[in-house]
């Protein structure tokens, strides 16, 4: 199993970077490009925010040390691509969640060992992992590298990643739950023993995470769409890459279980907030037309 998963966590990362590639065009950028405060808000505050809420939470939780260890990773990986489909599922501003998860994923090999090393001060000793140092490369193959072919992929063959796009995100999305399917299984004892402590730890950082990316938002005068879209974008992360460092990188399978956690949890959160964000304009919109 640990030689399988070592060569599936690259691969299907390596896959689902690249669709958020094929999800990108000069039109997404021309369209935030008028709001560079929210592109830039959207980009920096959760590299300061939610490591900040991470170590809040190990601090007032307590948790195992490969629980703490995970959430600091969930908390230093960027956006994740799902993020996408809850803003387009919600009418939100889709454009600028596609901009800001693709920029997060090719500024993640810069912002990840920042953020490690920024843990290691803020708590005085190392985290039990540490950032190897030829992290920023490995991160650059398997995070900006695919989405750089995504975007080449629909600059030239424009037809094709239209009638495709839609079917890999699909296989990507199924492969990353089947990577965390093995993951699990391979430290079931580990994963059933901490449930009733990562459910709650994982439930408070996405509720936390949501509620700062609205308060951003709403504090730059934004829309409602677009303080619906940066919220998912602040709950939402690339849960692939906290495991491919975890197993591929830092050979500690162990610190990706509370990624795993996160995964499971984050999804019902965020489309019960996206169903909500629904009605309510839904609601508003049948008001304004009486």
């Amino acid at each position: 199993m640990p030689g399988v998963i070592d060569i599936a966590i690259p691969l299907i990362t390596f896959v689902a970077m690249t669709c958020v590639g094929m999800d990108l065009t000069v039109a997404h950028f021309a369209a935030v490009r008028r709001r560079p405060m929210l592109l830039a808000a959207g980009l920096l505050a959760p590299v300061i925010i939610l490591p900040a809420l991470a170590l809040f939470l190990i601090a007032f939780a307590k948790p195992p040390a490969h629980v703490a260890a995970g959430l600091l990773l969930v908390a230093a990986c960027p956006i994740g691509g799902i993020s996408n489909t809850y803003s387009y599922l919600a009418q939100a501003s889709t454009a600028l969640s596609v901009a800001l998860t693709t920029s997060s994923s090719a500024l993640a090999a810069l912002t990840i060992p920042v953020i490690s090393r920024g843990f290691e001060l803020a708590l005085g000793a190392p985290m039990g992992f540490s950032a190897p140092a030829v992290l920023p490369a490995q991160l650059f193959l398997m995070v900006v590298l695919p989405v750089l072919i995504g975007m080449t992929v629909r600059h030239r063959w424009p037809g094709f990643a239209a009638r495709n796009r839609v079917a890999f995100q699909r296989t990507a999305f199924a492969a990353v739950g089947l990577l965390l399917a093995m993951i699990i299984g391979s430290n079931w004892t580990q994963f059933v023993d901490g449930f009733t402590s990562t459910v709650p730890l994982a439930f408070v950082f996405v509720l936390l995470s949501l509620i700062s990316g609205w308060t951003v938002a709403a504090g730059l005068g934004a829309s409602h769409s677009d303080r619906f879209t940066l919220a998912a974008e602040f709950a939402t992360r690339n849960v692939a890459i906290a495991t491919a460092i975890a197993v591929t990188l830092l050979g500690r399978p162990e610190f990706a279980i509370f990624g795993a956690t996160y995964f499971l949890t984050e999804q019902p959160v965020l489309l019960t907030a996206t169903l909500l964000y629904r009605w309510s304009t839904q609601s508003d919109a049948r008001v304004s037309t009486a």
